[in-house]
């Protein structure tokens, strides 16, 4: 229950809905004679944000501080595991395997797979739980994936009955234990991973996938003009940062 509130709360925080819901609120006082200002005032701050928060240079900026602290690992290290860990998903048997994996979810899989290549004695973990009122896993779903792209199955291992980040660190406690390994999730989403697992005296090696903030030349146009793409750049700066802030009051 405190997972399925937190995960409404924080999502009702981001960008777009706490927008919407401000919108929403300042169209209802426009109609109230005595509030017409402060309506006013309330609509054209939303304007003016969600302008904001949709524009690359501006919502890239948000984002680089979440995605800057590792770099792409190109070692080849030896190790025993590559963790992947659990992100969004959904599931149709009738869709290619790759279809049923969010954006993250599927950059952080073939990301997995591109360091199992380099070690292909590893066991390739993947963690996730299954999604309210579907019948199969983000672990499961992520395996689909890499058997339909060459992974043999029994190099896989499926950590289901995990539902966020602390709790996929406790089961990867049990397997790893103080062995190193390859800790693979989206950019942004690293730099709390990591201290979730290295809280548990554990020993992470950061792999970095799904970078979003780009840093290098672009058309003038696509810098100039609002677009959903750059708001859901804003959208994963601000879902870090409630991510973090949870994590500095609870852990």
């Amino acid at each position: 229950m405190l997972f399925i509130l937190k995960k409404f709360i924080g999502g009702l925080l981001l960008p777009l809905p706490l927008l919407l819901i401000i919108i929403g609120f300042s169209t209802l006082l426009l109609w109230l004679a005595r509030w017409q200002k402060t309506a006013k005032t309330l609509l054209s701050v939303s304007w003016l944000l969600l302008v904001i928060f949709s524009l690359q240079p501006s919502a890239d900026k948000l984002l680089i501080p979440f995605e800057q602290h590792y770099q792409t690992y190109n070692d080849d290290n030896p190790v025993e595991y590559i963790i992947v860990l659990g992100g969004q998903y959904t599931y149709n048997p009738e869709w290619a395997p790759s279809s049923n994996l969010g954006s993250n979810s599927l950059a952080r899989v073939v990301e997995g797979i591109r360091q199992y290549r380099k070690q292909p004695n590893t066991k390739l973990v993947f963690t996730g739980g299954k999604a309210h009122n579907n019948s199969v896993s983000s672990a499961q779903v992520a395996a689909n994936v890499a058997i339909s792209l060459g992974v043999p199955e029994q190099s896989i291992i499926k950590i289901e009955d995990v539902y966020d980040t602390q709790q996929e660190a406790n089961a990867i406690h049990h397997l790893v234990d103080k062995k190193p390994f390859l800790l693979v999730t989206s950019a942004s989403h690293l730099p709390r991973a990591m201290k979730f697992f290295q809280q548990q005296n554990m020993m992470p090696i950061a792999v970095p996938a799904n970078q979003l903030a780009i840093q290098t030349a672009l058309n003038p146009w696509e810098k100039a003009i609002p677009n959903a793409h750059y708001l859901l750049h804003s959208q994963t700066a601000f879902y870090e940062a409630l991510g973090t802030l949870w994590q500095y009051i609870i852990y």
